[in-house]
């Protein structure tokens, strides 16, 4: 299937955000008020604020997501949050399998496939996030780990859902470093052929996560096969996140 036509500039604040962080959302809300058309625009801040944040966003052009879901709906699991509890906060998106949480938390591929269902379960758009180390592109393992990561993380139920995959190649992910365009094209053509093999209706956007800046956004989202940005640091503030959202 040929690429959505309309650009998604996404942004995941981490863990950052304070109540005050909540003026930065109306600020971007109101930027894109007058705008006319353009690109598909979600923030993902942190849990404490997705409540107030879908409050403020309301019948606005920025959607709420969350950053990371349990697999079950309910249970004895302190300190985590379900897809429903996210959901009922007002998310409607979650990213899924962030290199972060593969890092940090151990994260497997079938976990991520667990969150992936869990998400679509509680009526969440799942963005499902993948990516090479350092050390597997200098192996000239990065496609194969893509496919494999691809494979693992994404269910069968996706089938017919609105979904969107995120390629975030590890090594770039904060560090300033970008991959090369020919670099990025070959993975999303990789990415984009493995989506159409596995789901042949879908409408998934793939998304280029690592380092993107208002200084390479529109170089970046210009590449063949790149939907859009998944932006990190850069979505902190409407000052620096509106040019990466008016380069889309």
């Amino acid at each position: 299937m040929p690429s959505p036509s309309v650009k998604f500039v996404a942004g995941n604040w981490k863990m950052n955000g304070l109540s005050p962080q909540l003026a930065e959302v109306s600020a971007l809300i109101e930027a894109l008020r007058a705008a006319d058309g353009g690109p598909r625009v979600a923030l993902f801040p942190p849990a404490t604020l997705i409540h107030a944040a879908a409050a403020l966003s309301a019948g606005s052009a920025v959607e709420l997501g969350c950053q990371d879901v349990h697999s079950q709906p309910s249970g004895a699991h302190t300190g985590d949050l379900s897809a429903e509890m996210l959901f009922d906060a007002g998310a409607r998106l979650a990213l899924v399998g962030h290199s972060e949480r593969r890092t940090d938390h151990g994260e497997t591929d079938e976990v991520v496939r667990a969150k992936t269902e869990a998400a679509l379960r509680a009526g969440l758009e799942p963005v499902i996030c993948l990516g090479e180390t350092l050390a597997e592109r200098e192996a000239g393992q990065t496609l194969a780990v893509v496919a494999r990561q691809l494979a693992g993380s994404l269910p069968d139920s996706l089938a017919g859902r609105a979904f969107c995959v995120a390629y975030e190649p590890v090594w770039a992910i904060g560090t300033g470093l970008t991959p090369t365009l020919a670099q990025v094209e070959e993975v999303h053509a990789a990415l984009r052929a493995g989506l159409d093999s596995r789901f042949p209706t879908n409408t998934a956007a793939i998304l280029y996560g690592g380092s993107v800046k208002p200084s390479n956004a529109a170089e970046l989202m210009a590449a063949r096969g790149v939907d859009g940005a998944l932006v990190g640091g850069a979505s902190l503030t409407c000052a620096d996140f509106l040019p990466i959202v008016r380069a889309a």
